[in-house]
């Protein structure tokens, strides 16, 4: 994995802001989620590895290891990872996220349908399969 990364960040007002980058482009340290949560780094760790016995995420699509210029290895973590604490942590920056994430669902427009396989849990967006 490439070491340019982008990260959300909420400034001291508590606006957030959301990089212009694919889904793909957004991993975050420990470090840069502590700073967004305002939470302890035992407290991260421990809603991390809830998400993922809970299964709603895995690890191998959620957490990568890289590489950094100074030869430390440091742990990402993707935004659907992000998204999932933010449901997880009560505070100011969860909240902010959550906001965030719920404006941008209810005022964009739509121009897909999602299906959703009631009996698998799984989530098909037409248009990313051309079947629309």
């Amino acid at each position: 994995m490439k070491t340019e990364r982008n990260i959300i960040t909420m400034n001291e007002y508590g606006r957030i802001h959301f990089p212009d980058a694919t889904a793909n482009d957004i991993w975050m340290s420990t470090n840069e989620l502590i700073e967004l949560f305002g939470v302890t780094c035992s407290t991260l760790r421990t809603n991390v590895k809830a998400i993922y016995k809970s299964g709603v995420l895995n690890k191998h699509e959620a957490q990568r290891g890289i590489k950094l210029s100074n030869g430390i290895s440091i742990d990402v973590y993707a935004l659907p990872m992000i998204v999932a604490l933010s449901f997880r942590l009560n505070t100011l920056g969860a909240y902010k996220i959550r906001e965030y994430i719920i404006e941008k669902l209810t005022t964009n427009s739509r121009n897909y349908i999602l299906h959703m396989n009631v009996r698998t849990h799984e989530c098909m967006d037409e248009s990313k399969y051309g079947l629309n």
